[in-house]
């Protein structure tokens, strides 16, 4: 049996999740990153409920499934999304190994068919994803109206931690200060980064905090590198509806009812403080 193992998991491979199998197995013992994702998840665990019976939780880019496995352990039900069959057909075959088919959907997906699925989730595990995306300001839109209570959230990020003080409004011929230290910025990489022509983005700490809330999550802890949990937060949603129905045509939905509050006060920005335009 072990033998025979050993052979599915050389056949199933070439694995970039190292998981611990039941039997002692591991899927990629010798990973360059070394015991990965497991040292993540070490980090993210102790703030993840013990419990999550009941939960309906979101796994995106699952991979072979190492976040899709601990979650159900949890007894949450799972729904684990990948657009690589390889990394899907991995994360079948892992989730049988646990017994925990019944608790574990797989699906090819992107970040975006999510606009259209008819589900909500009261967790979202969004890790490694965010900056292999051409457009991940949208992935966040898309996740904040599919997300009840918390994300889980990880991203290439730019070096620093500092964050500016940003003002409510500024002056177009004040562009200056978005040079500061600390402005909310993402740098992008035209060509390749670690030989990964899919390295699109790194944003840097302030980006981060920034991007999210304009996408209606507050961020609740910061466990460990490039970690962070949110919680949904319905006043920062509210405000973002004036961009409902940019929203709505990037996602492949009807925008003309929801444009008509947009365009009815479309200059409102351009008045300025005499009232003269």
């Amino acid at each position: 049996m072990l033998i025979e193992m050993q052979q599915e998991i050389a056949q199933l491979g070439p694995w970039f999740h190292n998981i611990h199998l039941p039997n002692g197995e591991q899927t990629a013992p010798n990973h360059t990153l070394g015991d990965f994702p497991y040292f993540k998840w070490k980090e993210l665990e102790p703030h993840i409920p013990q419990d999550l019976s009941g939960w309906q939780v979101l796994d995106i880019g699952c991979n072979a499934g190492f976040y899709s496995i601990e979650l159900a352990k949890r007894g949450a039900n799972v729904l684990g999304i990948d657009v690589d069959p390889h990394y899907l057909r991995q994360a079948e075959w892992v989730a049988k190994q646990f017994g925990l088919q019944e608790k574990i959907e797989l699906k090819q997906m992107q970040v975006y068919d999510l606009a259209r699925l008819d589900r909500q989730f009261d967790l979202i595990w969004y890790m490694g994803v965010l900056y292999h995306l051409r457009y991940p300001l949208l992935s966040l839109d898309i996740l904040s109206q599919k997300c009840r209570n918390m994300m889980v959230f990880q991203t290439l990020t730019m070096p620093g931690k500092e964050v500016a003080n940003v003002p409510n409004d500024f002056g177009i011929n004040d562009r200056k200060r978005m040079l500061d230290e600390g402005w909310p910025k993402m740098a992008f990489i035209e060509k390749r980064m670690a030989g990964d022509v899919t390295n699109w983005w790194a944003p840097n700490h302030a980006a981060i905090e920034a991007m999210l809330r304009s996408c209606g999550f507050r961020v609740t802890l910061q466990p460990g590198h490039e970690l962070y949990i949110l919680e949904v937060d319905e006043q920062l949603k509210q405000q973002q509806q004036w961009n409902l129905s940019e929203y709505l045509s990037a996602t492949g939905q009807d925008w003309q009812e929801a444009v008509k509050t947009k365009v009815a006060e479309k200059n409102t920005y351009m008045v300025n403080s005499s009232g003269q335009q």
